[in-house]
């Protein structure tokens, strides 16, 4: 069974953040290795118990965020527990759990929001992630994202795997050096 400390240990171990927001078969392997029992768990709701703890919401938003991205990658299923993550991360914050958190822990917490498509996740992200002064580029990719559904309503770059139809505004930003994440 996955446990709160295994998911987080294994997420912030030293050197893993140079790897994070790589594209990485070889990170993407150890994350299947290491989560994704977590992940089908989670998605389940069988680990729902964890939510009356900030760790154990922090540990569900990396099984059911970060570790779909890693586990997933070109396929729709990588964005599909997004939802239940970001019901979680707002459960958090109802509770006041990101209070116990630090810095590089809230990021995480929040990231389920800077990844919705929903304006107002978006804004919400913005003004989380502005109180975070340990790396003033966690506030940069919040406005960068927040930018990009202000501008289309979605992100583009995820059209091809969802079967959207890019519109030719997206298709000219996809071209765009820097347009994706």
């Amino acid at each position: 069974m996955t446990t709160i400390d295994a998911v987080l240990d294994f997420w912030f171990a030293e050197g893993m953040a140079e790897r994070w927001f790589v594209k990485d078969p070889a990170f993407d392997a150890e994350v299947r290795a290491a989560l994704e029992p977590g992940y089908q768990e989670a998605r389940e709701g069988r680990l729902d118990d964890w939510m009356s703890s900030a760790r154990g919401c922090l540990a569900l938003c990396i099984l059911l965020d970060q570790a779909p991205r890693n586990l997933f990658r070109a396929d729709p299923r990588a964005f599909a527990s997004d939802p239940q993550a970001r019901s979680i991360v707002r459960h958090a914050l109802g509770q006041g759990f990101q209070e116990s958190l630090s810095q590089i822990e809230r990021l995480f917490l929040y990231l389920p929001l800077e990844h919705s498509e929903d304006l107002k996740d978006q804004e919400d992200c913005l003004a989380l992630t502005m109180a975070l002064d340990e790396n003033p580029s966690w506030y940069d990719y919040a406005v960068a994202h927040r930018d990009i559904i202000a501008r289309f309503g979605r992100f583009p770059h995820r059209n091809e795997v969802l079967g959207r139809e890019a519109t030719p505004e997206e298709a000219a930003f996809l071209r765009e050096p820097n347009s994706s994440f």
